[in-house]
C-alpha cells in the first residue's frame, strides 16, 4: 500500500461503537480513503457479512482494496468506483438488496492535500484542479476561478468558506486574471494573501485556507453531493440500520443535522386535528442530539480530529407505520 494513504482514521472507536458491525451484516463505507475505518469494520463483519467500498479517487481504491487484503482478508469487500452521490446506481449495479450500516467520512482526505500535483493544496505549486475525480469532465477549480464573475467568486467564498474578505479577493482574483490567467496554486494563493488586509493575515491559519476550500466545495458540488447521498443512504438502510456521519465544518454538519430532524418527524398536523392527515411517520431515531467530538487525546495525537462532528441515526423500521 502506498504510504500516501497511511492516514489515521478519526473518532475510530466512536464510529465502531455506534455503527456496530456484527458478522454477517453488510456494512458501506460511502467514503473509503485508504481503508482506515474500512479495515476495523471489515474485521468485525468475518466471516460472512461484506464490504463495500465507495471511492471516486482511482489512487484510493487500489490502496484500499491492498490494505484490505492484507488485513482482513477473511471479509468479502466489493469495491465501487463512483461518487456517494449516485449511490442509488452504485447499489443497484452491485446487486444490494439492502445494507446494515453506513459510513460517511466527509471532506478531503489528507493523501489528496499531501500530493500535490491533485491541485487542492496551497503551499505547493500545481495546477490549479481540485476534483476529487480528475477523471470526469468537470469544471477544475481553474475555469471557476478565471471565468465566474466577481459576484458570483464573493458569494462562494463567503458562502462555502464563510470568508470576511470575499468580495476583496473576488475583486482582486479578476484584476489578476485579466492581466493573466491564473493557472496554479501557489498564483491563487498568492493572489488571495495580497488581498487580505496585512493585519488579518497573521491570523491562525494560511491566509488562502477559507478561500481553497470554498472553490474545492465548488469544484465537486460537496454539500449538494451529500444531501443526494445521505437520502439514499437512508432509503437503503435496512430497519435497525446505523447511519454515521462525520463532518468537518458547519456547512456539512448542517446539512446532516437538517435532513436527521427531518427524517425524525412524525406526525406535523396542527394538534387541535382529531386524527393524523399528513401521514407523516419518523423514518429515522436520532442518536446524537449534538454532534460527538474527539476526545482531547486523539486531537494531541491527530490535529484532523480536532474540528470532526459525529452525528448516528437508526432506521426505524416503518413497514407496519
Amino acid at each position: 500500500m502506498t504510504n500516501e494513504y497511511r492516514h489515521v482514521p478519526v473518532l475510530l472507536e466512536e464510529v465502531l461503537d455506534h455503527l456496530n458491525p456484527q458478522p454477517g451484516e453488510t456494512m458501506c463505507d460511502c467514503t473509503l480513503g485508504g481503508a482506515g475505518h474500512s479495515v476495523a469494520i471489515a474485521r468485525a463483519l468475518a466471516p460472512d457479512g461484506m464490504l463495500l467500498g465507495i471511492d471516486q479517487d482511482q489512487m484510493a481504491l487500489d490502496a484500499a482494496r491492498v490494505r484490505l487484503e492484507a488485513e482482513a482478508p477473511q471479509t468479502m469487500a466489493r469495491l465501487l468506483k463512483g461518487n456517494f452521490g449516485e449511490l442509488d446506481s452504485l447499489l443497484v449495479g452491485a446487486e444490494i438488496p439492502g445494507v446494515d450500516g453506513f459510513l460517511f467520512d466527509l471532506g478531503v482526505s489528507s493523501p489528496q492535500l499531501d500530493i500535490g500535483e491533485r491541485g487542492f493544496s496551497y503551499h505547493e505549486d500545481a495546477p490549479l484542479d481540485m476534483r476529487m475525480d480528475p477523471g470526469k469532465h468537470t469544471k477544475t477549480a481553474a475555469e471557476i476561478v478565471n471565468h465566474y464573475n466577481e459576484a458570483d467568486l464573493a458569494r462562494i467564498l463567503r458562502l462555502y468558506g464563510d470568508e470576511r474578505h470575499a468580495r476583496r479577493i473576488a475583486r482582486a482574483i479578476v484584476r489578476q486574471r485579466d492581466r493573466r490567467p491564473i493557472e496554479t496554486t501557489l498564483q491563487l494563493a498568492d493572489v488571495v494573501r495580497e488581498a487580505i488586509p496585512a493585519k488579518d493575515r497573521r491570523r491562525a491559519g494560511h491566509p488562502a485556507r477559507k478561500s481553497f476550500q470554498a472553490i474545492r466545495i465548488e469544484v465537486n458540488r460537496e454539500l449538494e453531493v451529500l444531501e443526494t447521498g445521505l437520502r439514499a443512504a437512508i432509503r437503503w438502510l435496512n430497519p435497525g440500520g446505523r447511519l454515521c456521519v462525520i463532518a468537518y465544518h458547519s456547512l456539512e454538519d448542517k446539512v446532516v443535522s437538517h435532513i436527521f430532524h427531518e427524517m425524525s418527524k412524525g406526525c406535523v398536523c396542527p394538534p387541535d386535528l382529531p386524527v393524523c392527515v399528513c401521514g407523516n411517520v419518523p423514518i429515522l431515531d436520532v442518536r446524537t442530539r449534538k454532534p460527538i467530538r474527539a476526545s482531547e487525546a486523539e486531537v494531541d495525537s491527530n490535529p484532523r480530529a480536532r474540528s470532526a462532528l459525529l452525528r448516528v441515526a437508526v432506521r426505524l423500521d416503518t413497514t407496519n407505520a
